[in-house]
């Protein structure tokens, strides 16, 4: 975690530890189905292989047009445990640049209010709540580039220790603001104090010093305030009040109008303008007195002027970008039979991601859910990472991010923003996580020897090159390499087939290379060459994690 000092923190019982839970098909915690009325979860160590092991991807399918996509991880579903799959991303954008990372993340996480959702694990504990957040966060800060943001969806109930948590370890130097979001819009008369109505997003940077977010697009609304009553060729405009408070002395003198009525700033205020100023802008017609020409001064501001865009504020109402029912409805439309209890509707998600990122940026999500994120990403032309942990990344996701690819122009089923000509062209590829390396301390050799060789490299800090054989594989890091040589029946590697395999590498004396294997090696360790380490698996595993 950084270390931001003077920060407030937080603390409660095993902050210095990490959830482990055992997940059904549904991505349910299986402890939270037990009879217990308070089930508690199992801390574990940080590094305790349950959630410290970076897992292999394990490609399930592809879909659409790949031809366009240039790194690996663009626009990729991720099924499996989302603290597990953050791991394998971290690993793997080791070794990208700043730029290819995620320069908007978003999230919606559960919101621990005590009443389970059908798709989440809604119902922890406070501490057990904050650990789980505490260790994602850690790894989606890792996984931002530098002028990168993260958007998160939280309740009242959670809002403040969240905000304090994200100080913790983003810093509060780099909050940037709490959006207020109106989810609803009728009362619930059953409550008994108050029917809360909306939802929060705290927006933070990777660096405060290097975001530059973009501006919304004026709405029409908004242009109609823009007219043009003097044919001023300048073209529309808008007119804005010329005072200001406090007062200051050489900006307090009378105005007289065209009319010859004399005009002074309201009471405790000024004009915005020193005098000598003002008569400039009467002179070059940027000052409006009304078209009777009696009115108090105001000042012309032209449209062909102004920013392009409109900075964005923090109340967004539902006429804006959509409440729940909006995207309840959405969802029904991918799957009629299974609505999603807590999406967000695509209005929204369309306004953070605009807001974030621009064309070709990439947008991640780690509590997909039904897929919105996602879905309205590719739509908006930015690359994407989606990991969801249960069955819903079938019943749901694929079907919404299946449904974009597919679509043709002006289709009815989607959303308003995206009713037009443009067509969709990009595919993604869908994943599943991997099973650990090891199984009850012995090699899992449900595993492919490919597979293992894949998870060991990535353990290691290497990279899988290629395969020489069918269990004799090449990693690299840098300008060394790795062979893994591994097999389910052991034998004894001969002096003869390891220089072999080394010297297939066609690499010089001074390149270190080090060997993973099962086997045993028929020549004693000081008579190998000084750039050779043999490691032997799953020993060097099983002390990685203190197994």
């Amino acid at each position: 975690m950084n270390n931001f000092k003077g920060n407030l923190e937080l603390n409660w019982i095993n902050k210095d530890k990490s959830l482990f839970y055992e997940y059904d098909e549904n991505g349910i915690p299986t402890l939270l189905k037990k009879s217990q009325k308070d089930p508690s979860a199992p801390w574990v160590l940080k590094n305790d292989i349950r959630v410290s092991e970076p897992r292999i991807l394990k490609l399930i399918k592809e879909y659409g047009d790949l031809s366009n996509l240039i790194n690996p991880h663009e626009n990729i579903l991720i099924q499996g445990d989302n603290l597990l799959a953050l791991r394998t991303l971290c690993e793997t954008f080791k070794n990208i640049n700043d730029k290819d990372k995620a320069k908007c993340i978003y999230i919606d996480p559960p919101y621990n209010t005590g009443s389970a959702f059908k798709h989440y694990d809604d119902n922890l504990k406070r501490s057990e709540w904050l650990s789980m957040m505490l260790d994602r966060l850690i790894l989606l800060r890792k996984l931002m580039s530098r002028d990168g943001t993260i958007w998160i969806s939280i309740d009242a109930e959670q809002s403040h220790y969240l905000k304090v948590l994200c100080d913790e370890v983003f810093g509060s130097v780099n909050f940037i603001d709490e959006i207020v979001w109106q989810r609803a819009f009728a009362p619930v008369n059953l409550k008994k104090t108050l029917s809360r109505n909306h939802d929060y997003i705290l927006v933070y940077a990777k660096d405060i010093n290097q975001v530059a977010l973009n501006s919304l697009e004026r709405t029409e609304s908004q242009l109609k305030n823009y007219k043009n009553p003097d044919n001023d060729s300048r073209g529309p405009w808008t007119s804005a009040d010329m005072s200001v408070g406090p007062v200051i002395e050489d900006k307090l003198y009378t105005v007289k109008t065209p009319s010859g009525r004399e005009v002074k700033p309201p009471s405790g205020r000024c004009w915005v303008y020193t005098e000598s100023r003002f008569k400039e802008l009467v002179a070059d017609n940027r000052i409006w007195f009304g078209k009777s020409g009696n009115n108090a001064p105001r000042v012309k501001k032209f449209l062909s002027e102004v920013k392009t865009g409109v900075t964005p504020m923090t109340l967004w109402l539902r006429e804006e970008v959509g409440d729940n029912q909006e995207a309840k409805r959405e969802v029904k439309k991918i799957n009629p039979n299974a609505v999603f209890d807590t999406p967000k509707p695509e209005r929204l998600m369309e306004r953070i991601i605009k807001i974030a990122s621009s064309e070709g940026d990439l947008v991640l999500d780690a509590f997909l859910g039904s897929g919105t994120t996602a879905a309205v990403a590719h739509r908006l032309n930015r690359k994407w990472i989606g990991i969801e942990i249960g069955k819903h990344a079938d019943s749901h996701c694929i079907l919404r991010l299946n449904k974009t690819i597919t679509a043709k122009k002006n289709d009815p089923s989607l959303t308003t923003f995206d009713k037009g000509d443009q067509i969709f062209v990009n595919g993604f590829r869908y994943y599943k996580l991997g099973d650990s390396l090891i199984n009850d301390n012995r090699m899992n050799w449900d595993l492919t020897y490919e597979e293992i060789s894949r998870a060991l490299f990535m353990n290691f800090d290497f990279r899988y090159k290629e395969g020489l054989s069918a269990n004799v594989h090449v990693g690299k890091s840098g300008r060394n390499y790795s062979l893994c040589i591994v097999a389910k029946e052991m034998k004894i590697i001969t002096k003869d087939e390891l220089l072999g395999y080394l010297d297939s590498l066609k690499q010089s004396k001074s390149t270190k290379i080090v060997i993973f294997t099962n086997h045993g090696v028929a020549i004693k360790n000081e008579d190998l060459p000084d750039n050779i380490t043999i490691r032997k698996i799953p020993e060097s595993v099983l002390r990685k994690y203190h197994l």
